[in-house]
């Protein structure tokens, strides 16, 4: 199994001016908080994780949260300048920073900008204001359009934006209007996503008490399918099943994670993936300052076995609508064979019109039909199980 070192940096600053009512990611209210003391273990577990294992030339840095836009523009730039003290980034380095609407003035999109940042993804979610404030969104429509013209102010032209469908109250026609509107700004590219009701949240509260009414099964598949056809039919390539782009403009770095290459990952209750070993970071704000302090804030390390990696290598790269190649698995687990492995699920999926088979020169990809892009994590836990039987075949 090949264990290069990462070329990939995801870095996570975990506050947000409020919680949504749907968010389960490690994220803390803003105020209050000692975020400059933060900043300091950030830099601490940068230096610490440079040293016990050097960086290659990284290409795709993601900034997550939480909401990394919350930093004042002095914060901000102190935070830039410590990424790249320690990673060498590459000359077309991807650099993406998520964004609130409503969080990015002019002043610190200058600073964003000047520090490296080159893409923005902004959470707008769905351009109706009685449903972003039913899922507890802060920002309303005319945020997102002047945030948007402040980043173009700024020099950003790589912009995204995340649109959510299967919202409480949320009908066909709702997210058909969004869709338009999200259209109308020609973005280069697009996020989709579908509310899931995770724990922890408000939303668990509520779906526990029956008082959560969302869209029946039927009609999210239709919303699925709008969104499918809306965005094709405006001549974006739908690359993964969650995301659409223009050539050229699919994230390079959440790639990384769909090829099931390595990452580093940090901040409080960030994951990484590096040298054969899974992390994941302590998660709260006071407790990651303590251990960053110390060492590094690892919560826990947990060794990926080979054939854990296999089974990932398949189910993460089948999101991608181009699928997964013989010839990358055999790069990846030197010189072994993809149909060794999973010659007889293949055989199966493909027999349910699921997944179908290309043949390219020397080469084999196997790649989602339509009707598999529908039934997605069925075909994907199709791939689990071979930590069980622990041999190929």
């Amino acid at each position: 199994m090949l264990m290069h070192a990462p070329r990939a940096l995801y870095i996570h600053i975990p506050f947000c001016t409020n919680k949504c009512h749907y968010c389960d990611f490690n994220s803390f209210v803003l105020k209050g908080q000692p975020v400059d003391d933060y900043l300091d273990a950030l830099e601490e577990e940068m230096k610490r994780t440079v040293e016990s294992m050097p960086p290659d030339i990284i290409h795709t840095v993601f900034v997550g949260g939480g909401t990394p836009t919350v930093l004042t523009p002095p914060q901000m730039t102190r935070f830039l300048a410590s990424v790249q003290r320690y990673f060498p980034l590459a000359v077309d380095v991807e650099f993406t920073m998520e964004a609130n609407p409503g969080t990015t003035d002019l002043e610190k999109l200058q600073a964003m900008k000047a520090g490296g940042v080159n893409r923005l993804s902004f959470g707008v979610q769905s351009f109706n204001n009685e449903l972003l404030e039913r899922i507890g969104r802060i920002h309303n429509v005319e945020d997102v359009y002047r945030s948007l013209d402040n980043a173009r102010t700024a020099g950003f032209s790589n912009l995204s934006i995340d649109l959510m469908f299967n919202l409480p109250g949320q009908t066909l026609e709702m997210l058909a209007e969004s869709v338009e509107k999200a259209l109308a700004l020609g973005l280069p590219h697009y996020s989709l996503y579908s509310l899931k009701v995770e724990e922890n949240t408000l939303f668990h509260t509520l779906y526990e008490r029956n008082e959560l009414v969302l869209p029946p099964e039927e009609e999210e598949l239709d919303m699925f399918l709008l969104l499918i056809e809306r965005l094709k039919g405006a001549g974006y390539s739908h690359y993964e099943i969650s995301n659409f782009a223009k050539p050229g403009y699919e994230s390079k770095h959440n790639s990384t994670y769909w090829r099931n290459e390595p990452y580093y990952g940090l901040g409080a209750g960030a994951h990484g993936y590096a040298k054969g070993q899974r992390h994941v970071n302590v998660k709260g704000v006071g407790a990651y300052i303590d251990a960053a302090r110390q060492q590094l804030p690892r919560l826990d390390v947990s060794e990926v076995s080979e054939l854990e990696a296999i089974e990932d290598f398949m189910m993460v790269g089948l999101r991608l609508l181009d699928g997964v190649r013989a010839s990358d698995f055999e790069r990846q687990f030197e010189g072994k064979k993809l149909e060794d492995y999973f010659g007889d699920i293949l055989d199966r999926v493909m027999a349910d019109g699921l997944v179908e088979r290309l043949t390219e020169q020397d080469d084999r990809r196997y790649r989602l039909t339509n009707k598999g892009i529908l039934l997605g994590n069925e075909v994907f836990g199709s791939f689990i199980g071979l930590t069980e039987t622990s041999s190929p075949g």
